[in-house]
């Protein structure tokens, strides 16, 4: 296998989202994104009880683009627009296709506040390309038992496939373009070997632990904890130095203009005018509070 060269090393450093303090990887100053992907923030591990949980996210609208979650650790309630209402648990994804318009709220459950835990999870915004900006809202909920795996020769680690193929193993997430996703993880010593598309922009990103990608680079918490690749290769090697657990993303690129606003993720400042007097006007559906 041909080795994709590193194209970036980046930090994954903490920013305020109003009262949560979260890392954000991308975009930062020197990625402004990695299309498709326009956005990773990973929270947590924070402690959420009674007195603390600044992760109740009351009803929001989006359009556009596609808001998802791995939920590492913790218990989350999803509720939207659709009539939607589940509990996420730790290891689930939900996949959220706002298309022309979505309002939804989540934040851990009452019963997870009441008792008290520990929530961590990636949000990841990602992009749809213009002819399905506008396409009718879907939303998916994979539970972490029904994921298939894919396994190393040493055994020691486990490549979990959410959406997109890996050694002829598919991923349960049906998606609009063509995109990986998968959580890798890792014993310390594991060894693996993963095999995408050239024709994909991809990145790799730390959630815990210290590995070396392709024998040369380190990825460590607190330390560079994302890689993005050039697109020049099959793939890339995993060493696990300790217990790790990183995500990877790849997809085909879109090369169109993209134009944001808080929610929203449109081509050009027209369609975002337009998203907002939609949302103001009702047409994105409605949420009660609670």
């Amino acid at each position: 296998m041909k080795l994709n060269s590193i194209k970036r090393v980046g930090r994954s450093d903490f920013v305020n989202m109003g009262p949560i303090r979260l890392r954000q990887p991308l975009p930062t100053q020197g990625i402004d994104m990695i299309d498709p992907f326009i956005l990773l923030h990973h929270y947590g591990p924070y402690e959420i009880n009674e007195k603390s949980n600044p992760f109740d996210l009351g009803p929001h609208p989006h359009r556009g683009f596609e808001p998802i979650t791995f939920l590492v650790q913790g218990e989350q309630l999803h509720r939207d627009s659709l009539g939607n209402e589940s509990v996420v648990e730790a290891g689930d994804v939900q996949w959220t296709t706002a298309g022309r318009g979505i309002i939804h709220a989540e934040g851990p459950t009452k019963k997870f506040v009441s008792r008290g835990g520990t929530i961590e999870g990636i949000q990841l915004w990602l992009n749809l390309p213009a002819e399905k900006k506008m396409m009718q809202p879907n939303y998916q909920h994979a539970k972490y038992k029904d994921f298939r795996v894919v396994n190393s020769e040493d055994g020691n680690v486990e490549t979990r496939i959410i959406s997109g193929e890996l050694n002829n193993t598919y991923g349960r997430i049906a998606t609009q373009t063509s995109v990986n996703t998968f959580i890798i993880k890792t014993k310390a010593g594991g060894l693996e070997s993963i095999s995408f598309s050239n024709s994909h922009q991809s990145l790799l990103y730390l959630l815990k632990g210290k590995v070396k990608i392709n024998g040369e680079t380190t990825l460590e918490l607190d330390k560079n904890q994302l890689i993005q690749f050039n697109q020049d290769g099959d793939g890339f090697t995993i060493e696990a130095s300790s217990d790790s657990l990183l995500l990877f993303l790849s997809g085909d690129p879109f090369n169109e203009p993209v134009a944001t606003y808080g929610p929203y993720v449109m081509n050009n400042q027209t369609e975002l005018m337009e998203a907002m007097r939609d949302y103001q006007m009702g047409k994105m559906g409605f949420l009660p509070a609670s």
